[in-house]
């Protein structure tokens, strides 16, 4: 059975990731080392059998044979959960034999000191053949090196430079959990000056970091091209014997020190992989040329990656924006499509504006990939201030406000937008973030303004009657809406807050009828039934409780027919209130006259409404 460890702290304790950091650094340090000298040594230096250079060559293929006994009792991560670490020996020489090994086994082993110990007992006087079929073997070295480099070594680094990142970001987490827990108090006290605790700022540290690496890397990785590309320049005129038509002799470098002849190789590798020329002259001979090719070729393959990596960086660095910049293009292509008037156009190129600052984020999607409770504590977070700023809020139980935070939805509206519409039914009320809005009377008379922390629109969600009052956004307005479903899903699940806020709407409703102190009677002259003597206001809430409030009714004068009342019209000097009624029926008296005295729809008679007259601003918020 393999052997799992549960997160990268615990693995750090076994000869896994953590414990080969310093063995694999050493060992990408040789890599460089080997990547650099031996094209040189190979290419500008005719004495390569020298002690030195065969010590060098010697320790370099040891080490990595012992990096490839290493690689068998090297822990592995799982690819699916990158905290886990594979311990079993099985398993990881089956991922080794599948993968990198054969690779590392050819890289490693020298040939070409095979080949001359192979040839040791042979005559001396074939010991200048041996030396050139040794060279021979050290060019097979170099695209040994070459194909170790483009398939494992580098492939490698990357995966390792990943790692480190992902141990890094995995440790900053934990900080801020401890953080989160009170046992970094500096770190707060930081925060409170500065606004960033030092986790944070250590975090983005690492974030632009990591970035700029990998700008970095593709920078070494095309430097390192031009740098093998350049001593491949000089190595196949040397190996032909310096042609008279060969660049090497135009320019007469066949006995100049090497680092000008590498120099002249690497300024003629690099104006042909930058297509920028031919160096000083043109290719005179057919190898000439195809060697100028194969560099064109390789300079513009690394170019077109390096720019592909670089923008994708670049955008990397602030995807959100872009996301945004490409919305609002996607918006303005839409607009040009259906010709929408300019003024119509500044207001969604202004609501974009203020919608989404400069930043465009999926929100649902992130919060749908969440787990359950983080996305609970994100929300939560987002809406601390919203939740501080509703006294509501503050007095209800804190299961009750977490549930109603989650279902809540982010909307912006504009000034002079209208919220609410008088007259139709609700399905939303609102909770103000940010911004100011007037209850606005059917005359266009601004009754009451509402900001930060007030809400409105919950009347109508709890009796199902329809909007006795509009509300216009004043500036820009930042709300939370919760939906009639969500509102009543909430509620069922806590009775007693519903029975709460059916009081407060009771009586915040009761305040706005106290607006209206003047009460007629409409009368249809077609029906006959008793005219009642007693109006009650009487509303139904959505649990089924009933809610009365008493009108007393003095007929003052009626016409000669039985009539039924229909509705009750409370009117002041600002506007007309419209709600239909339950009468109790029971037979009056009532004064005689002509039969067509009174029509359909005439006012017959008035009272004083009983309760006390408030003004607008006495009754605070709807």
């Amino acid at each position: 059975m393999p052997l799992y460890e549960s997160t990268i702290k615990s693995s750090f304790g076994f000869t896994t990731v953590s414990s080969g950091f310093y063995w694999d650094l050493c060992m990408l340090l040789l890599l460089v080392a080997n990547l650099i000298i031996l094209p040189v040594a190979i290419s500008f230096f005719n004495d390569d059998l020298s002690t030195r250079w065969i010590a060098f060559n010697c320790l370099s293929d040891t080490i990595f044979l012992i990096d490839i006994v290493v690689n068998f009792r090297t822990g592995i991560m799982q690819q699916d959960n990158a905290e886990q670490v594979i311990l079993d020996p099985k398993l990881i020489a089956k991922h080794y034999l599948r993968t990198w090994f054969f690779l590392d086994l050819i890289s490693s082993i020298p040939l070409d000191y095979i080949f001359l110990i192979f040839n040791q007992f042979q005559d001396f006087s074939e010991s200048f053949q041996i030396l050139h079929a040794g060279r021979a073997l050290r060019i097979l070295r170099l695209a040994k090196l070459l194909s170790l480099v483009r398939l494992l070594r580098l492939s490698r680094l990357v995966r390792y430079v990943s790692q480190w990142e992902e141990v890094y970001i995995l440790q900053n987490l934990q900080k801020k959990r401890t953080e989160r827990r009170g046992r970094l108090s500096s770190d707060n006290m930081t925060k409170k000056k500065s606004g960033f605790s030092k986790s944070d700022l250590i975090f983005k540290f690492l974030n632009m970091a990591s970035v700029f690496m990998r700008i970095f890397n593709l920078i070494c990785m095309m430097l390192l091209i031009g740098h093998w590309s350049g001593c491949l320049q000089f190595l196949v005129p040397m190996l032909q014997g310096f042609p008279s038509n060969s660049w090497v002799a135009i320019n007469e470098l066949q006995d100049s020190f090497w680092l000008e002849q590498y120099s002249w190789a690497l300024f003629k590798a690099m104006s042909h992989m930058l297509c920028i020329g031919y160096g000083r002259f043109p290719p005179q001979s057919l190898t000439d040329m195809w060697l100028t090719m194969l560099s064109m070729i390789s300079g513009a393959t690394c170019y077109a990656l390096f720019l592909g990596h670089a923008t994708n960086l670049i955008q990397s660095l602030d995807s959100s924006r872009r996301q945004y910049r490409e919305k609002v293009k996607q918006v303005e292509e839409y607009m040009a499509y259906r010709k929408l008037p300019r003024e119509m156009r500044q207001r969604i190129t202004e609501y974009f504006e203020h919608r989404y600052q400069g930043k465009f984020f999926d929100e649902e999607l992130i919060l749908g990939e969440l787990s359950e409770k983080l996305r609970e504590d994100v929300i939560n977070y987002n809406c601390r201030s919203l939740v501080a700023s509703v006294p509501f809020f503050a007095n209800a139980d804190s299961n009750f406000v977490s549930d109603v935070v989650t279902k809540l939805r982010y909307e912006v509206f504009q000034p002079g937008d209208i919220i609410i519409k008088e007259g139709t039914i609700g399905s939303k009320m609102y909770f103000i973030q940010e911004g100011i809005v007037d209850i606005v009377m059917a005359n266009g008379e601004v009754a009451t303004s509402l900001s930060d922390g007030s809400y409105f629109g919950e009347i109508c969600l709890l009796t199902n009657a329809r909007r006795v009052a509009s509300v216009r956004a004043e500036t820009y307005c930042n709300l939370f809406s919760l939906s009639v479903d969500h509102f009543n899903a909430v509620l069922d699940q806590y009775p007693l807050m519903r029975r709460t806020m059916e009081s407060v709407a009771a009586e915040r409703y009761k305040l706005w009828l106290g607006l209206f102190y003047r009460v007629g009677v409409l009368i249809d002259v077609n029906h006959h039934l008793p005219l009642p003597s007693t109006l009650f206001e009487h509303f139904v809430l959505s649990d089924g409780t009933e809610i009365s409030h008493l009108l007393p009714v003095e007929i003052m004068s009626l016409s000669p027919q039985h009539t039924d009342i229909l509705v009750c019209v409370v009117r002041n000097s600002k506007r007309l209130f419209y709600t239909y009624i339950h009468t109790h029926i029971r037979q009056t008296r009532f004064f005689r006259g002509e039969k067509n005295e009174k029509m359909k729809g005439d006012i017959v008679g008035h009272v004083d409404f009983p309760c006390e007259r408030k003004t607008v601003g006495e009754l605070g918020r709807i």
